[in-house]
């Protein structure tokens, strides 16, 4: 197999220089057109990166016009993608390179209806597959308790952590949905939490359950006016000095306090979004229920949890297999 190449994939954080390219005013009218269609910022910000990216790739090899891309041009970028390397030196996942590909996609096809090109070279550029992970480990009921009880809550700092943890497992928020909640977005009397354009850009109404929503108020009523400055009197969870906290730090939180339970495992806040579904899912919960409370658009999505739920399959295989249903035979007892 052919080793991947280190070169030219950057973080993608700083705008790469393409205003001097025949692009430019494409992906100017492009982004104009995504904004006009109330695309998130995120997702305007996404295709921005990607779509430079690939300008900067052919501006080095003197392609300086969308008219003259072709299929194997495009080919071409592909297999640069695939053996590009980030800057820790490690390569673009699939997953990375099919986001980046999928962007460049969308921006030749929005060339072509608007007649900027007589025909769309990357319509019929082959994705790469893009590979069915599973969360590597699902905290069980066992680690979300020793989890919980991890917080020290003698002062304000523990009962605001206990309660992002709470809310977090509760209703299975995106980091960054948690980290942009208000304190209007929070309905204690109907126990219920207010996501505003979350990922896609669509709201969504949830449950908090009654521990979460204790948690909140003892939070509310005793913590957070002992954290709060002024400084941002509107944001629901605030750092130590009083500032919004943000989805990193947050993250942070999840991660001390799963250290701080023994429980060395790769992620932080996910991992409860992941508990959450699984949990439900196992308890007899409908995966259309848990479709929405992750927020997925498809429900496809939402169906690995049906493949990570090894405890229901545990309990129907004791009830139903025929080798469970016999008298034990013990290895021990073999000669």
């Amino acid at each position: 197999m052919a080793r991947r190449k280190p070169g030219g994939q950057g973080n993608g954080r700083g705008k790469l220089p393409i205003e001097h390219s025949a692009f430019y005013p494409y992906l100017q009218r492009y982004l104009e057109q995504l904004t006009v269609r109330n695309h998130s910022d995120d997702t305007c910000q996404r295709y921005d990166s990607n779509i430079r990216q690939f300008i900067h790739w052919s501006d080095e090899r003197g392609i300086d016009d969308p008219r003259a891309v072709t299929k194997p041009i495009l080919e071409r970028y592909q297999k640069h993608l695939y053996y590009s390397r980030k800057s820790n030196g490690d390569p673009l996942s699939f997953s990375s390179q099919h986001i980046k590909l999928a962007s460049l996609k969308a921006w030749f096809k929005w060339l072509t209806r608007e007649n900027y090109l007589l025909y769309n070279p990357a319509s019929e550029l082959m994705m790469p597959r893009l590979p069915q992970r599973l969360p590597r480990y699902i905290l069980s009921l066992d680690d979300i308790h020793a989890l919980m009880n991890s917080v020290d809550l003698a002062g304000p700092q523990g009962i605001r952590d206990r309660a992002v943890l709470e809310l977090l497992y509760s209703s299975g928020l995106r980091r960054k949905e948690c980290a942009a909640l208000t304190l209007p977005d929070i309905d204690l009397k109907r126990q219920t939490v207010f996501v505003r354009e979350g990922k896609g850009g669509k709201d969504r109404l949830l449950p908090l359950g009654e521990k979460a929503s204790d948690w909140l108020n003892q939070y509310l009523q005793q913590a957070r006016p002992e954290l709060v400055t002024g400084q941002n009197d509107y944001a629901l969870f605030i750092d130590n000095f009083g500032a919004a906290y943000n989805a990193d730090c947050l993250g942070r939180i999840v991660k001390t306090h799963l250290k701080k339970a023994g429980i060395n495992v790769e992620g932080a806040a996910h991992l409860l979004r992941h508990a959450m579904a699984t949990h439900m899912l196992e308890n007899g919960a409908d995966l259309r229920y848990i479709q929405t409370m992750l927020g997925h658009s498809d429900l496809r999505a939402t169906q690995i949890y049906t493949r990570v739920s090894v405890e229901k399959l545990k309990e129907i295989h004791r009830a139903t297999h025929p080798a469970s249903r016999l008298k034990k035979d013990r290895a021990d007892q073999c000669e």
